[in-house]
Parts: C-alpha cells; sequence; structure tokens
C-alpha cells in the first residue's frame, strides 16, 4: 500500500566529468560493471557499487540500496562531537521522506507538495539556497493521494536532477541552472495514480514506478529517455504477458509462478484491470548482470473475498533487463495477499559467500515480517526468517518458495481476522534498511504493530478509496513498538537492538566505513550508535519527528558531513498532522490505533539538518 502519503552512465560523460569529475568517475565504473572492494570488509564480501566518492547522486547513494559510505571522517571516537552547521526551513509542514543529493558543491532536496526542488551551496557558511524550482503541480493531486503528500527523493543523471511529482509527472531539471529540461505525464491523476518514488536511472533510461493501490490503479513501471523524457516502454504489473514484459527469456525458479498469462488467469474476470501492484518503493541495479531489481505492492481490492486467486503479479519482486524492460524471473512472495503487505521494499545486493558457496544475493526485509535472501540471477529463495514477531504464517518452504500459512488469521467478509501480526504497516515499511560490508549485518529500522482486519464491501469509483476493509492497528506483544536491528545476514538472526517503546522506527538507515549506523525516531531523536556493538554513542533532537533517510558526503571544504530531514507525517505519522483526529482508532486505515499519542511528543516540521564534527 502506497504510504503517507544513477545516473545515466554513457553519452554526456564528456560534458559532465568538466563539471563533477568525481561524479563522473564513479558512474563510469557502475557502467561498466565494477563490483567495488570496501576497505575493512569482511573477506569476500563485496557490494555493487559503494559510495566511495563523497558525493550522494542517487536515492539510496548507490545501484545496490546497501546506503553504505566509504566515508570515515566521522567514526566512533568522535561522532560525540557532532554539531549543526546547517539547517534550512521547507516551508511545508508535511512528511518529509527520502533524502537529499549532493552532487559537487551543491546540496538538492525535494519538498513534500508541492514538489519544489531546493538548491543550496556547500560552498558558503550555513550553505544558503542558491535557486529554487517550483514544478506547479495539479493540486487535484493532494485530494486522492493515500496517506499524506509525500516524496521520497530525486537522482541526478546527464546534468539534470530528475524527480517524481505528485500530480503524476516526471520532471527534469537542469543541475546548474535551476531551469526545466523536460516534463512527462507517467500516469492518470483522474483514475487515482499519483507518483512519490525517487526514480532511479540507468544507462540513459529513467524509471519510474506509480502510486495509488488503494484506488483501484493498475501497477507500472514506466522507462523513460534520459535526455528527452520520452517514455521507452512500460511494464504492468497486472494484465497479459505482453502487459508484463513476460518473454522467452522469463524463467522463474519455481513452478508456483510459471504459465501463461498468469496476470489475467490468477484473478477474478476484469478485476486486474484494478489489480493494483504498484511500484512506489526503491528500484535496485546490478552492473554485471545487467538487471534492475524491484517489488510490487498490494493486490487492489483489500477485500480479498472480491479477488479468488493468486492475484499475479502483486507483492512480487522482479528481476529486468533494464533496456527492454523483459522480465528475467520473478518470486511472489504472497499470493492472494489479505492484510496489505506491499513488497516495494529496497532489493540490498551483496556478493558474499552463503553455506560455503559465493552467491550473488539479493535481501529483502518484508514487510511480511521475514527477512527473504535469494538468489539474484535466478529467484532462488535461500532463507526467510522472521525478525519481528509475525502470526499470520509460520515459515517458507524454500523448495517450493510457498508460504505456511495461518488461515484463521485470514479476513473475511463479515469475519474479523484478529491478532494478525505485523499490522498493514508491516515488520517494516518503506523506510529503508542498511548494509555494512564491515559487518556483515543489515540494520532494519522495524516495527511491532499487530491488527485486527475485516473484509468489507466496496463499489469501484474511479479515483476513489478502493478498500474493502475495516483495519484497527495496535501494539505488539512484548511492550515495544519499534526495534532497530542489527541481522546477521550469513547466518539469518539478529545480532543486537534497541527498542523503542513508544512509536515504530520509520526513519531510513545509513552505514559508514567509521563503524557508524546513523537512524531517527518518530519523537525527533537523530542517533548515531556503534555499528557493532549497538551502543548509541550520540544523539540530537530535532524539531520534529524523522521519518526521512540519513546520508553523507564531504563538503568542499574536505570534511564529512551528515544531514537528515526532521517533519513528521507519511502513514503511520499522519496522527501528528493538524488535520487528523486521534479519536477514531480506524482512522489513517487503522494507524492512528497504534499512533494516538504522537501529537503529544512532536509536531509537524519542515527541516533539513546538517552535522559534522
Amino acid at each position: 500500500m502506497e504510504r503517507l502519503g544513477c545516473p545515466a552512465l554513457c553519452a554526456a560523460f564528456a560534458t559532465i566529468a568538466a563539471l563533477f569529475p568525481v561524479v563522473a568517475s564513479a558512474q563510469n565504473n557502475a557502467a561498466n560493471g565494477m563490483t567495488t572492494n570496501v576497505p575493512g570488509a569482511l573477506p569476500e564480501l563485496h557490494l555493487v557499487s559503494p559510495v566511495a566518492n563523497g558525493q550522494w547522486t542517487m536515492p539510496a547513494g548507490d545501484y545496490g540500496n546497501t546506503r553504505f559510505s566509504t566515508l570515515a571522517q566521522i567514526n566512533t571516537s568522535n561522532v560525540q562531537n557532532l554539531h549543526v552547521v546547517s539547517n534550512f526551513a521547507t516551508g511545508i509542514p508535511h512528511g518529509h521522506e527520502g533524502g537529499p543529493l549532493v552532487v559537487g558543491s551543491t546540496l538538492y532536496m525535494v519538498t513534500p507538495f508541492p514538489n519544489n526542488l531546493i538548491a543550496l551551496d556547500l560552498t558558503k557558511p550555513g550553505f544558503p539556497q542558491k535557486w529554487i524550482f517550483r514544478p506547479n503541480p495539479d493540486i487535484t493531486s493532494v485530494g486522492i493521494a493515500c496517506c499524506d503528500v509525500v516524496n521520497r527523493g530525486a537522482s541526478y543523471a546527464d546534468g539534470k536532477i530528475i524527480y517524481n511529482t505528485l500530480d503524476a509527472h516526471t520532471v527534469a531539471i537542469d543541475a546548474n541552472t535551476g531551469k526545466l529540461v523536460w516534463k512527462t505525464q507517467v500516469g492518470d491523476t483522474h483514475y487515482g495514480e499519483t507518483t512519490t518514488m525517487a526514480p532511479i536511472v540507468v544507462r540513459n533510461v529513467v524509471f519510474v514506478g506509480n502510486s495509488g493501490g488503494e484506488l483501484g490503479v493498475r501497477g507500472q513501471l514506466t522507462a523513460l529517455d534520459v535526455k528527452t523524457g520520452k517514455i521507452l516502454w512500460k511494464a504492468y504489473s497486472t494484465g497479459s504477458d505482453a502487459d508484463v514484459r513476460i518473454g522467452a527469456d522469463f524463467k522463474p525458479f519455481y513452478p508456483k509462478d510459471r504459465g501463461k498469462d498468469l496476470g489475467i488467469k490468477t484473478w477474478t474476470p476484469g478485476q486486474w484491470k484494478l489489480g493494483g501492484g504498484t511500484i512506489w518503493g526503491w528500484i535496485s541495479y546490478d552492473p554485471e548482470l545487467n538487471l534492475i531489481y524491484y517489488g510490487t505492492g498490494n493486490p487492489g481490492v483489500w477485500n480479498p473475498d472480491m479477488r479468488p486467486g493468486d492475484n499475479k503479479w502483486s507483492i512480487t519482486i522482479w528481476a529486468r533487463d533494464p533496456e527492454t524492460g523483459m522480465a528475467k524471473w520473478a518470486y511472489q512472495v504472497e499470493p492472494h495477499d489479505g492484510y496489505d503487505y506491499d513488497e516495494i521494499m529496497e532489493n540490498v545486493l551483496v556478493d558474499m559467500p552463503w553455506q560455503g558457496h559465493m552467491r550473488k544475493l539479493l535481501i529483502h526485509p518484508g514487510r511480511t515480517g521475514f527477512v527473504f535472501v535469494m538468489d539474484r540471477e535466478t529467484g532462488e529463495l535461500l532463507s526467510a526468517e522472521k525478525f519481528e514477531p509475525v502470526t499470520w504464517a509460520s515459515a517458507y518452504d524454500l523448495r517450493t518458495g510457498m508460504v505456511n500459512e495461518d488461515e484463521s488469521k485470514r479476513p473475511h467478509f463479515g469475519k474479523y481476522g484478529r491478532d494478525i501480526c505485523p499490522s498493514s504497516t508491516g515488520a517494516k515499511d518503506f523506510t529503508p534498511s542498511s548494509f555494512s560490508p564491515k559487518t556483515g549485518y543489515l540494520y532494519i529500522p522495524a516495527h511491532n504493530t499487530c491488527m485486527d482486519y475485516e473484509a468489507t464491501a466496496v463499489n469501484y469509483i474511479a479515483g476513489t478509496p478502493y478498500l474493502g476493509a475495516s483495519v484497527r492497528m495496535y501494539p505488539g506483544p512484548g511492550g515495544y513498538q519499534g526495534e532497530f536491528i542489527a541481522w546477521d545476514v550469513a547466518n539469518a538472526k539478529k545480532v543486537w537492538s534497541i527498542k523503542e517503546k513508544d512509536f515504530p522506527v520509520y526513519s531510513g538507515v545509513l552505514t559508514t566505513a567509521g563503524d557508524l549506523a546513523f537512524y531517527g525516531t518518530m519523537d525527533g531523536w537523530f542517533r548515531a550508535v556503534d555499528a557493532r556493538s549497538g551502543k548509541v554513542l550520540w544523539e540530537f533532537k530535532t524539531g520534529s519527528g524523522i521519518i526521512g533517510n540519513p546520508m553523507t558526503f564531504t563538503g568542499p571544504d574536505g570534511k564529512q558531513y551528515v544531514a537528515v530531514y526532521s517533519g513528521i507525517g507519511g502513514w503511520m505519522g499522519a496522527a501528528a498532522l493538524p488535520s487528523l483526529s486521534t479519536d477514531d482508532p480506524y482512522a489513517a486505515l487503522g494507524a492512528v490505533g497504534t499512533m494516538r499519542n504522537i501529537k503529544s511528543v512532536t509536531q509537524p516540521g519542515d527541516m533539513l539538518y546538517v552535522f559534522t564534527y
């Protein structure tokens, strides 16, 4: 469910290199498929394209979605000296998701609606504003956005900052001048489509997914030409094999995902046209295999009794050729989803030993409450272990790829599924984890919330909510609602964690070569912890809850900086917004039931904070 709510690699290098030589060099490495070793990393553990140059030019910093930086000036011995050197208010007190980019000597940030792009000058004290671009998106998109008017960030490519606006457009802005280069419509707001995800650019192709799974839209991935914005192809999440871009090279690992036109046959006749499966999370890329990876969201409608069948290709992890869009493999995580378990979460790409053999791994910490480890060449499921309390299912069968589900938890017409853990917000949501090659740990921002869920009747009207469910969420077992987890990938187990009693951990995570892990809390604390032990080494109280993603960069002065947004909102943070009453536990699609106290500890905000030591 959509929540509250790399750069181009070839032709433009000659001109870009003159302006940003370090960035161009890093992009060249990625284009050539180089897997970079990280100093101090565990033996035989490699990242696809770690952030090695002090820049941050794409949403996760790298193609592999590790959110790991090789910078180490800030480390466990001096992190206690971090202090604010700049803050900047956007003037828009809504959920500030995503994070800034740094290219050369400029920091770029995209605001929530109206999706302004702001450039800050890193060469001057306090990092003042250089310019602002206002795209002026259609205000009617605010009325159809599922869960706040958020934006998850931008990408830099071909001399442009490329990002999405809420009204289903993608724009490319000249990174130097702030002038519009091109603008392309990628969806239709009349049918409930919006765009909140951060695009990524691979081999001169911009990839954009859509939002609106709660309004009966049909999920799609759109490919655009980075120079012109022209639409090159679309891959739908439902429909015929031709629409889904499945051909002769499609080879799913498991028989359950094989067959002709499953995007139609696994639905009630015609329901696939309203089938959801939107793509509003994160996209990864392996330059060596030349494959992109992403996950799809919940099926439409929420009421599972209205759509018998496996409902392919919702709740699915995909591998595709970035140039043709043709699918290489797919793995449906949960057939016939009954809980709104979108699997749009990040797919972290790492090469490492697995049970005695080197494997190209895809690590997916899921909303379902399981950490999935897959072979990203074949789509084979290698491991699926719980990282938070889970009641809806007991385990996954690695031979068949099927989940062993507890049918007593499944909602039906007029029947509540009770004590379902995790809730629809998942054991984690879109807020991304981070992987450190120095520890071999995945650092997960986790939730511990459960729910009661009843299927209800609903009719489809274009551009209006299409749910068919009554949901109430509440804290899970154990006396805590959030947990910051260090997960040992090789051994599929929790190493240490920090429990957050009152609220979920709803920020992204950053790890660095300084053996640090950074994350934020919903009541506004920004923390640095020892990546090996979990000891909190430093914390700073920001002005609002943190649901954004921390990042780090090297400034023009040669110093390392860390930056994060502070601004509560998003799906779970919506209860902090003045427009939402906390009296009704079913409000915000049930999230208020677990977030009713948020107004007592934080208020809406709109701030970028930048720190150094």
